[in-house]
């Protein structure tokens, strides 16, 4: 069987659909389109490439999609989407053309505590937990790392209590930001996500907001401590198969709380 998996969203909601893409790939011959950023990522479960390369968009503008896309979609014998099951007019597009499609929910319940990777792994009919793992040979010297920024104002502790904390730290701290990021002092230049992974698989710690650098580090191994304030951890925590220690109520937390769980860790 020739599977295609297309998710969307952001870089923490596709790797946390990591088990669930796994486990549809393991029985059949599958392709993954994802965003771009991930791809890299993504590429270790099965073949990858980008949405935005694949024409996808295209097929509920007007009323024919393109047919080179409609090929491309036909030739899969199953289509599982979590892209474009709430857009009545993209279901009708690939209904009207015959593509095999099932449509998933891209975002776990608003009301629910199920965590995400359980949820996208429930959907297709795994066995929970999901564990989100992400094989890459890690490199650098190891040390701590620190990205100290979110895709959201509001996700982020303050930078000055980042530096703080590094302070207490024992061992060298590298900072990370991404292309999108503000500028920070210090920091590594910014790094596609195949290259951070690999730095961040040989971290001795990695410590972040609740944020997709953060989901990264946890499917590559490393020991984690994520400081989550208005999204619900015991949804959107990080997981992995190294120790992730949550830190909630962010928007209170000193520097002495967090610092002790940071050394909890390094011990």
């Amino acid at each position: 069987m020739k599977r295609l998996l297309i998710r969307p969203g952001g870089i923490g909601d596709c790797l946390l659909c990591a088990p669930a893409l796994e486990w549809l790939a393991r029985e059949a011959e599958a392709e993954i389109w994802a965003p771009a950023a991930v791809v890299p990522l993504l590429a270790r479960i099965a073949p990858a490439r980008a949405i935005s390369s694949t024409g996808l968009d295209l097929v509920e503008i007007g009323s024919e999609a393109p047919r080179a896309v409609v090929e491309r979609l036909g030739a899969f014998d199953e289509i599982v989407s979590w892209y474009g099951g709430s857009r009545a007019q993209f279901r009708e597009a690939v209904a009207r053309q015959g593509l095999p499609f099932r449509f998933l929910e891209a975002l776990p319940p608003r009301e629910g505590e199920t965590h995400a990777a359980d949820f996208f792994l429930e959907q297709v009919g795994g066995a929970i937990p999901g564990v989100p793992a992400i094989e890459v040979e890690p490199e650098g010297a190891g040390g701590i790392y620190i990205h100290p920024f979110s895709g959201s104002r509001k996700k982020n502790w303050p930078v000055e209590k980042f530096r703080a904390l590094a302070e207490r730290l024992a061992g060298p701290v590298h900072w990370v930001r991404g292309e999108e990021d503000p500028e920070l002092a210090g920091a590594l230049e910014p790094m596609g996500l195949d290259a951070l992974a690999r730095r961040l698989a040989g971290a001795r710690l990695y410590i972040g907001n609740d944020s997709g650098v953060s989901h990264v580090a946890a499917a590559v191994g490393a020991p984690v401590v994520a400081l989550f304030g208005p999204t619900d951890a015991r949804v959107w925590a990080p997981r992995g198969r190294g120790r992730v220690e949550v830190v909630t109520g962010m928007e209170g937390a000193s520097v002495e709380r967090v610092a002790r769980v940071c050394e909890g860790m390094l011990c």
